[in-house]
């Protein structure tokens, strides 16, 4: 098969630290152009991967013939706009978490869902962790999945940081409360139907540094998370159902190109003494990603996660930051 030609809007540090790099080991991917507002910043990018062409624009890239799809990577008040004007530049777009800023502003995007391939970047849905975990789930070997448990954390009080500036998108549910969301969706394989949040602002940021949350999914099944930018650094993903538990251990950054593990305990011993290890070998995960995106634009696969799905977990978040508000119950 021939490579998918790619171009990467803006000089993030998500692409050229971690995304970038790992599609750049495709055998579906070629990374050929990179652009930024700043030509100098895309040149030094452009030659510190060894990518082809650099634009001073993203109008530029997105009037280059050659390529065929695009990742998007840009602040989050950026998402939409870009994959908007790359989709309407006939570009395939892979678009970084979260898709917009809410469900009304990421529904725009059904004006091009048809023309072109677009999907959310959640890349952990490719690694083989979380597809083994679901396959578990989905095999009955938990009996009943009846609740999910996540725990998200970093610590940054950095005032530059992207992350904490509220205008573009920052915070703990925009960042990293979205990847507790898709997990309970993912693996319950449903949506909720009401939330409830609890969340704490920065006085000075004024971004939600962190949120509690409860997701009702209907029929006894729920999701429980926290995720905060001003704590110790931690992740879990604890998938807990009427005969076993399934613990992933680093779900959301697992090792690039290393081995993760997850266990399985029936709950014979207390203080996980009746666990069971499992190692699944070395991958990198946006590798995995990059490769079955491609083969979307080629025609090897359907589109796993489109759109509507985008818009499905934005409307999740809408009704989490309302519930934050009112301090009640909201209906998704």
């Amino acid at each position: 098969m021939k490579k998918v030609v790619w171009g990467v809007l803006s000089t993030a540090n998500i692409g050229l630290e971690k995304v970038i790099p790992a599609m750049q080991k495709s055998a579906w991917c070629d990374m050929r152009a990179i652009a930024s507002r700043s030509l100098p910043k895309a040149q030094a990018a452009a030659a510190q991967l060894g990518m082809a062409r650099a634009y001073g624009s993203y109008e530029e890239l997105l009037a280059d013939p050659e390529i065929e799809a695009v990742y998007n990577p840009l602040p989050n008040d950026l998402h939409v706009p870009l994959t908007l004007a790359a989709a309407r530049a006939g570009k395939h777009v892979l678009c970084e978490k979260p898709f917009a800023m809410n469900a009304r502003e990421a529904a725009q995007v059904r004006e091009v869902a048809d023309k072109v391939h677009i999907m959310e970047a959640f890349m952990v849905r490719f690694h083989p962790q979380w597809l083994l975990a679901r396959s578990e789930v989905q095999s009955g070997a938990l009996g009943d999945l009846r609740a999910i448990q996540v725990f998200f954390s970093y610590f940054n009080r950095d005032p530059l940081n992207i992350r904490n500036q509220v205008a573009t998108g920052g915070g703990a549910l925009y960042d990293i409360g979205c990847y507790a969301v898709v997990a309970g969706r993912f693996f319950f394989g449903a949506e909720p139907q009401r939330v409830v949040a609890l969340i704490d602002r920065d006085p000075a940021f004024h971004t939600d540094r962190t949120i509690s949350a409860l997701l009702d999914f209907g029929q006894g099944r729920r999701l429980e998370f926290t995720a905060s930018t001003q704590t110790v650094p931690y992740q879990r993903v604890h998938l807990i159902g009427t005969e076993r538990r399934m613990e992933i251990e680093i779900p959301f950054n697992a090792p690039l190109g290393g081995s993760t593990r997850v266990y399985l305990d029936d709950g014979a011993a207390l203080g996980d003494a009746s666990a069971q290890a499992q190692t699944l070998d070395a991958c990198d995960m946006y590798t995995l990603q990059g490769d079955a995106f491609s083969r979307v634009v080629r025609g090897e696969l359907a589109l796993p996660y489109g759109v509507e799905d985008a818009i499905l977990n934005m409307k999740v978040i809408d009704a989490l930051y309302a519930s934050g508000h009112s301090e009640q119950w909201e209906r998704v």
